[in-house]
């Protein structure tokens, strides 16, 4: 995949997850899609723009090494963010969580596209690679 649209779907995730968390209210039916939307990003998305940004070559990691270790990459990101946040005074909520890690995954990525382009920029006879 091309890293401007691998970015582009990173950063429509992270909104449509955003809005997801601001908009729908947790008691109404859609809470469950709201709820749904937010364990996908939380628990696959921060890991798989840090796996982006480790392993930018694709002939380094096979799909699912690379599926395996965003989850277990997403799952120490948010628990690093979770007991920061425990510790100071904005606390542990639905949106705090939602808020830090989005700000954490979108800063992963812009560094994971800019690596990516670099290396494809360096790559000599103008070949590029997804």
């Amino acid at each position: 995949m091309k890293p401007l649209r691998w970015l582009e779907i990173i950063t429509l995730t992270t909104g449509l997850t955003i809005l997801a968390v601001c908009l729908i209210p947790a008691e109404s039916i859609l809470g469950y899609i709201r709820s749904a939307l937010v364990i996908v990003f939380m628990f696959f998305v921060p890991g798989n723009c840090l796996v982006n940004m480790l392993f930018r070559n694709k002939d380094k990691i096979d799909i699912i090494e690379k599926i395996v270790l965003s989850v277990a990459l997403s799952f120490g990101i948010a628990g690093l963010i979770g007991l920061f946040l425990g510790l100071t005074p904005i606390g542990l909520n639905f949106i705090s969580i939602t808020a830090s890690l989005s700000c954490t995954t979108l800063i992963l990525a812009i560094t994971a596209y800019i690596l990516k382009n670099k290396d494809i920029k360096q790559i000599p006879n103008n070949k590029t690679v997804d």
